[in-house]
C-alpha cells in the first residue's frame, strides 16, 4: 500500500470531487441518489490493516458529509461498510488473494467475483445511509424504493467506471 500512496491520494480526491460536484447534484425525484465515493473503501487492498480501513472508511465519508451538509451519516454507513468489508472479502475470495494482499478489482479477482463484492456492499452500505438518513420506518416503502434505485445506479456507474480503467 506504501507504494501506491500516491494513487490512492489521488482516486480519494478524484471520487470525492466526482461525489460532491457532480453526483450530488443528480436527483431523480428525490429516489436516485447514486454514491461512487464508497469505491475508494473498497478498492483499498486486502491486506490493509483494520485500523487503517476504519480510519479512511470514516475519512471519506466525513468529507463527504461535510460537503453534503449531513451529519455524519456518510461516515457512519462507510465506517460499516469498512467494517464488514474483511468478512465480505472472505465471502467472494479466496484466502491466498487476501493473504497476498491483492487488490480487489476486476482483474485481480474475476468478473463474476467482483460483481458480487460490488453487489453486496453497495446494497449493504445504502441500506444503512437511506434508513439512517430517514430514521424512521414510516416511509418504509419510499426508502426501499430509494434504497434500490439508488443501488442499482451506484452499482452501474462503478462497473461503467471498472470497465473505463480496466479495459481488459
Amino acid at each position: 500500500m506504501i507504494k501506491d500512496f500516491g494513487k490512492y491520494v489521488i482516486m480519494f480526491f478524484v471520487l470525492v470531487l466526482v461525489q460532491v460536484l457532480i453526483l450530488n447534484n443528480i436527483q431523480v425525484s428525490g429516489l436516485i441518489n447514486p454514491y461512487i465515493y464508497i469505491l475508494f473503501v473498497l478498492l483499498l487492498p486486502f491486506n490493509i490493516p483494520g485500523y487503517f480501513l476504519l480510519g479512511f472508511s470514516f475519512l471519506i465519508g466525513f468529507t463527504v458529509d461535510i460537503f453534503g451538509n449531513t451529519p455524519g451519516i456518510h461516515a457512519g454507513a462507510t465506517v460499516f461498510l469498512g467494517f464488514i468489508r474483511p468478512a465480505l472479502a472472505q465471502l467472494i475470495s479466496t484466502r491466498e488473494l487476501i493473504e497476498k494482499g491483492t487488490t480487489p478489482n476486476m482483474t485481480q479477482l474475476g468478473f463474476a467475483s467482483f460483481i458480487k463484492y460490488i453487489i453486496i456492499a453497495v446494497l449493504i452500505h445504502h441500506l444503512i445511509l437511506f434508513f439512517a438518513e430517514t430514521f424512521s420506518f414510516g416511509d418504509i416503502f419510499e426508502t426501499l424504493l430509494r434504497w434500490i434505485l439508488s443501488s442499482v445506479l451506484s452499482i452501474l456507474l462503478i462497473l461503467g467506471s471498472q470497465f473505463i480503467i480496466f479495459k481488459n
